[in-house]
């Protein structure tokens, strides 16, 4: 049984709050604002280590979180904040999972330029990226499959989706004789 590893997750939310960035910048230190760059800020939570990208109409992305409770954790570290600075949120705020990244070991090598032409919904651009990139139908998933065989699932949306996305692939390499 291979096991994956989550490395990322991406949460949205809503605050319903408006917020000046350039405020929010002088009056916290563990962001950084560069509007000729980029339209929102970045603010670093520790722990759980993340990094979340505050825009002014109250939209915040959250990444780097390792479980959505850690996500859910620096969301609030950020709102707690934000209101200790004199910003008010109307209502609670409205979280919303976007992308899960695991990745796990198939414990054997591939030859990626043989698979290329044996595995369906699959496109392999060596010149470009090293890996083959494996698109599941069902649920929605891509894995990158590297010849170390190592893999990368990103787009779930639920740990499951990460296991049946692999499981899927594992069925399709034992179908070819690639995995025992």
């Amino acid at each position: 049984m291979i096991e994956p590893k989550i490395v990322n997750i991406v949460v949205s939310a809503d605050i319903h709050a408006n917020l000046d960035l350039n405020y929010i910048t002088r009056e916290i230190k563990t962001t950084e604002f560069e509007p000729e760059q980029f339209p929102g800020l970045v603010y670093k939570v520790e722990s759980p280590k993340t990094s979340t990208l505050v825009f002014s109409t109250g939209k915040l992305i959250c990444t780097g979180a390792r479980s959505i409770g850690d996500a859910e954790i620096a969301i609030k570290k950020i709102v707690k904040s934000l209101k200790k600075i004199g910003f008010e949120m109307r209502g609670e705020p409205e979280l919303r999972l976007q992308n899960i990244v695991a990745t796990a070991d198939l414990g054997i090598e591939i030859d990626l330029e043989t698979l290329i032409f044996e595995l369906p919904n699959c496109e392999y651009e060596p010149e470009q990226f090293p890996g083959l990139v494996y698109r599941v139908k069902n649920p929605k998933v891509a894995i990158l499959v590297f010849n170390t065989g190592k893999i990368v699932c990103a787009g779930a949306k639920s740990e499951e989706d990460v296991k049946k996305g692999i499981e899927q692939l594992v069925a399709e390499l034992k179908g070819l004789g690639m995995i025992h």
